[in-house]
Order: C-alpha cells, then sequence, then structure tokens
C-alpha cells in the first residue's frame, strides 16, 4: 500500500490532503475497473504520483474529476476523486509491476508461495494483472513493453554485478521504466515540452526507489542471505546517501523546468516528502526532529479530568451529541481505511467503532515548517509552492 512517498496530512493542510486523497481513491477505483476488485491490493502511494503529475500539468478540470459514492476506506463518505487518461496510466503501470514482482516471488519461492498451489495462482494472478495492465497501457498510447523489459533485464543486470561494479549500473533498469512512465504525462496532458525534463524526474526517482528499498533492506538481506545491491556491488552506505542527495536536486531541478498548471502538490511530493523518505531510509529522521521538537497534545477540555477553559465553563459550546457507534465488521473496516491513509496518524479523526473525534498521533506537532522542516532544502517552500502558511 505505500512506497517512497508517504505524504503525513497535517503537512500537507487541507486542500493538498483532499487533492492527495482524490488521486489516490482514483487509482484504487482504476485498478478495479481495469481488473476487478482484487487488484485494487496493488494500489500503491508511489503510482499515483504519475495521476499527480498528469493533472498538474493538465489542470483538474481537464485531467478528469467524478463524484465517488461511499467506500470503507474513506470512513464511508463519497468523495471526489481523480479518473482520466492520468488515473488509467497509473493503474496501467502499478499492475505491469506488480504482476512482475509477483511472478520474481514465484520464481524465488517466497513464504507461502513454496506451495504449488499458492504459487499456480498466483502466476494466474500475474498473468491477469500483466495482460490488464498492457490493455490500460494502450488505452493511453503508452507501450507497457518499456516497463516489462526494464523488469526482464534486471535479473541479468543483477546476476552480472560484482564489487566494484557502479551502483547505478544496478539501478538502471528500475531508471529506464520511470522515466518511460513520467515522460509520458507531458503527451496525456498535451505539454510535450515538458517529456524531457520529466523524464529526467523519471529516472532519478526509479533511482531513488532502488536506492532506499536497498538501504532498508540491506541487514534483512544480509542475515536471510537474499541479494542486495550495496552489499554485492560494496557500496558503502556514505556512497550511497550522496546518490540519494544528488537524485533529490536533480528533481527539483527537472520539476523547475517543467511548465503546470498548478504544481504544487507535485512538488510537496517529489521535492519535501521524497526528501523525508532519504532521511527515514538513512536513519537522519529521529535525529533532526528529535523528542523537543514535539510538544505536548492538545486537550479535550470535555474529557474528565480536564483544566478548565480560561473564560470559564460557561464559554464552551456545548458537546455535539455522541453518535451511534459502528459495528464490528464496518469499524474494522474503517479502521483499515485510515491505517493505511494515514488518518489515524495526523490530524484529527473519527474513531472507527466509537464514532468519536480524536487528535492523531502527530496532532502535537508545532508549525509545518518546523515539523517538517520544509524550507530545509533551501527552496523556499513558503514562497514556492505554498505547502505551509507560515
Amino acid at each position: 500500500m505505500f512506497g517512497m512517498v508517504r505524504p503525513c496530512t497535517h503537512r500537507l493542510g487541507e486542500r493538498l490532503t483532499a487533492q492527495w486523497m482524490a488521486h489516490l481513491c482514483g487509482l484504487c477505483l482504476a485498478l478495479r475497473g481495469q481488473a476487478g476488485q482484487f487488484a485494487r491490493v496493488v494500489t500503491n502511494y508511489d503510482g499515483l504520483v504519475i495521476s499527480v503529475l498528469t493533472e498538474a500539468q493538465a489542470g483538474a478540470e481537464r485531467a478528469g474529476r467524478r463524484r465517488a459514492g461511499p467506500c470503507a476506506l474513506r470512513g464511508m463518505r463519497r468523495a471526489s476523486v481523480a479518473e482520466g487518461d492520468g488515473a488509467r496510466l497509473a493503474a496501467a503501470v502499478s499492475l505491469i509491476l506488480a504482476s512482475a514482482k509477483t511472478r520474481d516471488h514465484v520464481t524465488d519461492q517466497d513464504g507461502l508461495l513454496a506451495h504449488r498451489p499458492v504459487a499456480a495462482a498466483a502466476r494466474r494472478i500475474a498473468g491477469v494483472w500483466g495482460k490488464e495492465g498492457a490493455r490500460a497501457g494502450a488505452g493511453v498510447g503508452f507501450d507497457t513493453a518499456l516497463l516489462v523489459g526494464a523488469v526482464e533485464r534486471q535479473p541479468e543486470v543483477e546476476a552480472l554485478a560484482g564489487p566494484g561494479t557502479p551502483l547505478l549500473a544496478v539501478t538502471e533498469p528500475t531508471e529506464t521504466a520511470t522515466a518511460a512512465a513520467f515522460a509520458h504525462t507531458a503527451h496525456l496532458a498535451g505539454i510535450p515540452g515538458n517529456a524531457a525534463p520529466l523524464a529526467e524526474a523519471g529516472r532519478l526517482f526509479g533511482r531513488l526507489a532502488h536506492l532506499l528499498d536497498a538501504v532498508e533492506d540491506q541487514e534483512k538481506d544480509a542475515a536471510s542471505g537474499a541479494w542486495n545491491p550495496l552489499t554485492a556491488t560494496g557500496t558503502p552506505r556514505a556512497e550511497a546517501r550522496r546518490l540519494a542527495a544528488d537524485a533529490l536536486h536533480g528533481i527539483r531541478l527537472a520539476l523547475d523546468e517543467a511548465e503546470f498548471t498548478d504544481g504544487r502538490l507535485a512538488h510537496v511530493l517529489l521535492v519535501h516528502e521524497l526528501g523525508r523518505s532519504v532521511e527515514r531510509a538513512f536513519g537522519e529522521e529521529r535525529h533532526r526532529h528529535g523528542a523537543e521538537a514535539y510538544g505536548p497534545a492538545p486537550g479535550n477540555p470535555y474529557a474528565p479530568g480536564a483544566p478548565p477553559h480560561p473564560g470559564g465553563p460557561g464559554d464552551l459550546p456545548p458537546p455535539p451529541p455522541p453518535r451511534e457507534p459502528r459495528g464490528l465488521i464496518p469499524g474494522c473496516l474503517v479502521f483499515v481505511g485510515m491505517a493505511c491513509t494515514c488518518q489515524m496518524c495526523c490530524g484529527t479523526y473519527e474513531g472507527p467503532w466509537s464514532r468519536r473525534r480524536r487528535d492523531g498521533m502527530c496532532k502535537s506537532c508545532g508549525d509545518c515548517c518546523e515539523c517538517c522542516s520544509c524550507c530545509s532544502d533551501g527552496c523556499q517552500c513558503c514562497e514556492c509552492c505554498g505547502c505551509c502558511d507560515c
């Protein structure tokens, strides 16, 4: 469900959060429409960046929005969701890559896939995803053979890699695949001049995806004996960190060269949130955002034992009447949706079973620029993308 780009709703703000959720739900529904209900399990945060980029160039009206019905993953609320070629391209890429990854796990006999009946079912699912992904790609004029070819070359590249092999030789197939997908958003939006800078942004995005995956899995791979690009090539983590920093800088420069109708969400996701992902992978976030950055959570004035309001009890409006609690199964479905979309981490949310308003775990963060350090990369975020109001 997740990926490199993991935006936190209290950092995005209300407007950008609504846009981000529209793309997330749009990708999920596009996957269902293309390959059936089960295909929604391949919804991921990184894939929806393609939908975001398409709309950032074309504008929401041209890119397409529709009103979707109630969904358990949205707390049974209706919502405006992205549709159109951007969402379909994101679905095509997600299906192709999920198909390839599933086949790879079957070949490696990972976990339950070591059992023949399970492996046979997984192969059938991967075949359906691959076929539907190719059909979805063709529907928006994208040749998914570029993705398939890059994925198929990856094992060959890894087999040839050894001590002294440049790490970027290993990341090249991933870079090629993501560059093609990013560049095609420019053609969907009708701005072909954006194809070159977005291809560069996509190439570096793919590099980061490969690098961060290798860094986060290195210890686990060493324990299990699995192949890891950093270990296989003898690349120090310091060099991987330098490559990640260069990729982040290159993505920002590439986005500056592209023409956007409204590029704020794309900028926040691909510059600020990717930067936080790099910090997480290299263990820097805890050091930079220590416990001192977080103040006490704001209290509930109606909670038992809460301190009195400065103006006296008479100044407080009466609490709203409690809503009817949800049953066990509906509450479980809502809980899964909230957990997958960070609603229980940030801001204020409705309890999945009790339906009472609750504060998320991150609600106590300070102001946007202090909490997420969104201006620390020198891009003057408050001026260029409006991601915070400070």
